[in-house]
């Protein structure tokens, strides 16, 4: 038995991929893929993690049926920030969705205790309105309740397992966690007015934490044992970096683009802080330095507006043709500021596009193609930029960027990132976060040995990237 589970949740669909890791080579074969649809409730946007549950198992039961008695461990990531509390073991309301509006009153009553510039100092985060500390201090009645807090994938392997545990990568995105001691802020917590007692104990990436208990077994069809891993998507993409030396940028790139270095030690200056870097725990102990830019959201969220207008002009086709049509389109007289708040929430995406350039006396785009040349564009630069102040900030040698995730499929969008930055391009794996899941639980079952280094030269031998040179012209 030389397979793994990977179950990897991303903001918009899920799935279960088996990965055999053999001879120093990996294979890997999808098993299930579903939905992750948020749900509009009359309190605010909220995630189905009940469904997401249910699907979960399925797909591992799916998995058994096709590999019998081959799956050494599972291994959950997902994105970062959100949570489900408990008590007693019952959960207490429906997860909110990090794109609700309720944080502004987190944020304002965090920054009635710290500074923005104090709270840098002790958590090393960039300030986003939706992270967890100020989703907590959001929170009305429930912390005085409520008995634990989990992370999203946390609180799926609490139910698959009944284990208590915060991933650290992940914990290390809450803005609770000191950066410096890897351990949860107690003089922060207090400072808050959040319970110690509501955080679970931490474990690191490659942890064992269990076998399924009776309930999950019995769909499942095993008592397979579960392993944490980076249980931050972002932690486990970068894990699949097709790298072994240190010389690189990374942007692992979907609904989000997290952009940024792999580093040795956080970086708590001004000028990181300016620019609204964070950082976040890397498998290892590594730390990942990085900026958060809007990513292929802008995109996917124009589409679905395109969708909604039935037999207009603005329908777009499938995004394949939708972006062979972009590249012929004229570039745009100006990118747009791709982190501008107004992008944030779902919504009616080309008519706030259009606004940001009519607001800065700038020709909008006004046809599809157009729309889709001008975020890929404005993209390209925000990566470009990102990458550039990052090994600025951090005096980092930087000779190339690797994109890995869903956005190095983009053609258009790694090339204008090369042509952008002026450096090379080096384009996969695509499913980077599966490939990372897999990897930690691999090495945590014995099927290879090492530490980072080690794993990315199983990701270089399984994967040929892309290269994209920069253009001069």
């Amino acid at each position: 038995m030389r397979t793994v589970a990977a179950v990897d949740l991303g903001a918009t669909s899920g799935r279960v991929i088996l990965g055999t890791v053999e001879g120093g080579g990996l294979r890997m074969r999808h098993v299930a893929r579903f939905a992750n649809d948020p749900v509009q409730l009359t309190d605010g946007l909220h995630w189905n993690v009940l469904e997401l549950y249910q699907q979960v198992l399925a797909g591992l039961a799916t998995a058994e049926r096709q590999s019998p008695g081959e799956i050494l461990s599972v291994g959950i990531d997902s994105w970062a920030v959100d949570y489900g509390l408990l008590r007693g073991g019952a959960l207490l309301g429906v997860p909110y969705h990090y794109r609700d509006e309720r944080t502004a009153r987190g944020v304002e009553a965090v920054h009635d205790r710290f500074l923005a510039s104090d709270l840098y100092r002790r958590n090393g985060l960039q300030h986003l309105p939706f992270n967890t500390v100020f989703q907590l201090a959001s929170e009305q009645g429930l912390l005085e309740v409520a008995e634990r807090m989990l992370l999203i994938p946390d609180l799926l392997t609490f139910w698959l397992t009944g284990a208590e545990v915060a991933e650290r990568t992940n914990a290390s995105t809450t803005g609770l966690l000191n950066p410096r001691d890897g351990k949860w802020d107690k003089e922060l917590l207090t400072a808050l007015s959040i319970p110690g007692s509501l955080l679970p104990d931490l474990v690191e990436a490659g942890t064992s934490v269990g076998p399924l208990r009776a309930n999950a077994a019995s769909v499942v069809g095993r008592a397979l044992d579960v392993v944490a891993v980076g249980s931050h998507d972002t932690a486990s993409a970068v894990v699949a970096v097709p790298n072994t030396g240190r010389d690189f940028a990374y942007i692992s790139c979907g609904t989000w683009g997290l952009v940024g270095l792999e580093l040795d030690e956080p970086v708590f200056s001004d000028a990181a802080r300016e620019a609204n870097f964070t950082n976040e725990g890397g498998v290892d102990g590594r730390i990942r330095f990085l900026h958060n830019v809007m990513g292929l959201w802008l995109l996917s969220e124009s589409v679905r507006s395109w969708d909604r207008l039935a037999n207009s002009s603005q329908r777009s086709s499938n995004l394949e043709q939708l972006l062979a049509e972009a590249e012929e389109a004229p570039v745009p007289a100006a990118v747009f500021d791709v982190n501008d708040p107004r992008f944030m929430a779902p919504g009616d995406m080309p008519s706030r596009i259009a606004a940001w350039y009519a607001e800065h006396d700038l020709p909008a785009p006004s046809t599809p193609p157009q729309f889709a040349r001008a975020i890929i564009d404005s993209l390209a630069q925000a990566f470009a930029d990102s990458v550039l102040k990052a090994a600025q900030i951090a005096g980092h040698p930087v000779r190339i960027i690797h994109i890995v995730g869903g956005g190095a499929q983009n053609r258009m969008l790694c090339q204008a990132t090369a042509d952008r930055s002026g450096l090379p391009v080096l384009a996969g794996p695509v499913e980077a976060t599966a490939v990372g899941n897999i990897l930690v639980q691999a090495r945590t079952a014995g099927l290879v040995e090492g530490g980072l280094a080690e794993l990315r030269a199983v990701v270089a031998q399984a994967f040929t990237p892309i290269r994209y040179e920069p253009r001069t012209s």
